[in-house]
């Protein structure tokens, strides 16, 4: 992104107050650097004001040359699945909890959106994942995720009968809630509320973990990112399992079917304010540290 910005896309839920007040500071702002910027043609969107330009989908990815949202990590990966394969960077405002992937704090948003504007930024490629579903007389379906694809049980109270491979590997048969397949960036969300580990975005890498298995030797793994993971889900009274992409229902998986995530020929790119370092986040969001004697901050 060496080139001038002239257009920018704003995404968010801008029927969320925080939200809106946070757009409604930033647009003027925006206009007044000489800015276009999109936003997506919703109900709530009428609520901006002139300085943003309502679009469909099609046209926004295929104008903006940057895109800041503003939100909570749901939001950026709403957001990151909506530009895959265009090449749009995102910058996000953070307005909801954690922030992992929405990391410039509400204070700090015209300072990082200028420094972003003048080419002060720190850029950080992230893999996507692609998930996949077939079964015997149905059509193959597709979908991305950033942070992870998850297979969970679905309005039941029992456990799942599945097995894994890795590459065509045979790995283990699993009685478990469900399992989640993540990336690093991943790591620090379903994943590690599982039991996995914190992965270093940086690795090329994947975590599988088990949500709630029966056999307490039934422990996450972490593989190649290179990796293709298919899961075959077993027959069994009541089963009914449902597959999600960062929290997005992609659909139901019947008994028979397998589902497959491997690595997405997209990626999708971070930008951050200079001075970004990645282990200060994990030390400010998870309170590592705290009266634990003199640390660097």
């Amino acid at each position: 992104m060496n080139e001038a910005i002239h257009t920018c896309a704003l995404l968010g839920r801008f029927e969320e107050n925080t939200v809106r007040e946070s757009a409604a500071a930033l647009l003027p702002h925006l206009a007044q650097r000489g800015l276009t910027t999109l936003v997506q043609r919703t109900a709530a969107a009428g609520a901006l004001g002139d300085n943003a330009l309502p679009v469909d989908d099609a046209e926004l990815v295929a104008r903006a040359q940057l895109a800041v949202v503003i939100g909570g990590d749901g939001s950026l990966l709403y957001a990151a699945r909506l530009v895959a394969g265009n090449g749009i960077p995102l910058l996000g405002i953070n307005r909801g909890r954690l922030g992992f992937l929405t990391d410039v704090m509400p204070q700090d948003m015209f300072q990082s959106v200028d420094a972003v504007l003048e080419g002060r930024y720190e850029r950080d490629h992230r893999p996507l994942l692609e998930a996949r579903s077939s079964g015997p007389g149905r059509e193959t379906r597709s979908q991305l995720a950033l942070n992870d694809v998850v297979l969970a049980k679905w309005e039941t109270g029992r456990i799942l009968d599945f097995e894994t491979r890795i590459d065509g590997r045979f790995v283990n048969s699993h009685g478990a809630d469900g399992l989640v397949v993540a990336s690093g960036t991943g790591s620090t969300a379903y994943a590690l509320s599982c039991g996995g580990p914190i992965v270093d975005p940086a690795l090329d890498v994947l975590v599988v973990v088990p949500i709630c298995p029966h056999t307490l030797s039934d422990r996450p793994i972490v593989v190649s990112g290179r990796s293709t993971i298919s899961v075959v889900l077993h027959e069994r009274f009541d089963t009914r399992a449902q597959v999600t992409c960062d929290g997005a229902v992609f659909g139901e998986l019947q008994p028979g079917e397998t589902l497959e995530i491997r690595p997405s020929a997209h990626r999708i790119t971070l930008l951050h304010p200079p001075g970004y370092d990645y282990f200060r986040l994990l030390r400010s969001k998870l309170h590592w540290g705290r009266g634990g004697g003199n640390l660097q901050r």
